[in-house]
């Protein structure tokens, strides 16, 4: 029941949503989603938390960029704390798109999304490269941004130094990308178990940065064949590998496979930032990590070439991945 996944059921469905509902519209059920994991929460396996702080001033860089490696391999998911993003920032852009979905439909309606562009008011994903967000405060919006941006910066540095990745191939695949943004808004629900507020998939970009915005869960990873609800801790971002590090790092990190419920009395919103390569570079194994031993799990493709095919295909599972693979080889575990 993801808001922002078609345009006209954007729209309606927020507005739907402010009337009283007793059972959910056809249209939007689904019977075909998996449950989540039965188990007592305190028995179900948590994502991993990686404190930044300790990995570039501590004493512990070595452990924790150790456990920054596993994480990525293992996981494909971690929390991020103590990440060095102002509270300020993440608060007054929170309070900015609370203040915009509480507008009248005819004031978001200004900004409704256009045949042809890629912002706007029912967007799927906005480009942020040649940003002209309008509707929120574009002053919240930017501050966040540029610092979120100098965050993805220091984990691409850091992932390329625990993977052993020739530093000059790091920065030149994810220096100056390509960064894109989606806002989801999810309306409660009457009968949140027969819908789905966002499909299963993977990320195709290299890094994201999610921040729940309203504190409202929903949020899901497939760990071994197990939906595991992620548990945000305040002030964290959620972080997940994407589709382009899988390939780039040669199958040693996992982008990882999740999706989003919805509430059944409480709205949520939440906000992603995509982090990618430049569209001039070509995406592949990075060439440092192939040799005889390791031979290229994946195959190339321009950047460019790349995002229109992400444009164009579905949400679902992992289908860039799929596509990309070089069949018959086994993804790198090592």
């Amino acid at each position: 029941m993801s808001s922002l996944d078609h345009e006209n059921n954007t729209i309606s469905l927020q507005e739907l949503s402010k009337e009283p509902l007793l059972a959910v519209p056809s249209h939007y059920i689904q019977l075909d989603q998996e449950s989540p994991c039965s188990s007592p929460s305190h028995l179900m396996p948590a994502i991993p938390i990686v404190d930044m702080e300790s990995m570039t001033l501590g004493q512990a860089k070595d452990f924790e960029l150790q456990k920054l490696h596993s994480s990525c391999k293992e996981w494909g998911v971690f929390q991020v704390v103590n990440h060095g993003v102002s509270s300020s920032v993440v608060e007054k852009l929170k309070y900015e798109i609370e203040e915009f979905y509480k507008l009248p439909l005819e004031e978001k309606m200004r900004y409704k999304l256009r045949p042809g562009d890629v912002e706007g008011y029912g967007q799927t994903i906005a480009n942020l490269t040649d940003q002209k967000i309008d509707w929120a405060d574009r002053e919240a919006m930017e501050a966040y941004f540029k610092e979120t941006q100098k965050l993805a910066m220091v984990l691409f540095k850091l992932i390329g130094q625990a993977l052993e990745i020739d530093k000059r191939e790091m920065e030149d695949m994810f220096e100056d990308g390509l960064q894109l943004v989606r806002m989801n808004y999810y309306p409660p629900c009457p009968q949140p178990e027969l819908v789905v507020g966002l499909r299963p998939h993977s990320d195709a970009s290299g890094l994201s940065i999610l921040l729940q915005v309203n504190g409202v869960e929903g949020l899901q990873v497939k760990k071994n064949g197990v939906w595991i609800p992620v548990n945000i801790l305040p002030n964290a971002f959620v972080l997940h590998i994407g589709d382009v590090m899988e390939i780039f790092s040669n199958g040693i990190y996992k982008s990882i496979v999740h999706r989003a419920t919805v509430n059944s009395v409480k709205e949520r919103i939440s906000i992603g930032m995509f982090f990618n390569p430049k569209l001039e570079v070509e995406i592949g194994p990075a060439t440092s990590l192939i040799n005889e031993k390791n031979p290229p799990q994946y195959k190339r493709m321009p950047m460019e070439q790349y995002v229109k095919y992400f444009f164009a295909r579905k949400l679902q599972s992992k289908t860039i991945i799929d596509q990309m693979r070089i069949k018959g080889e086994q993804p790198n575990t090592e």
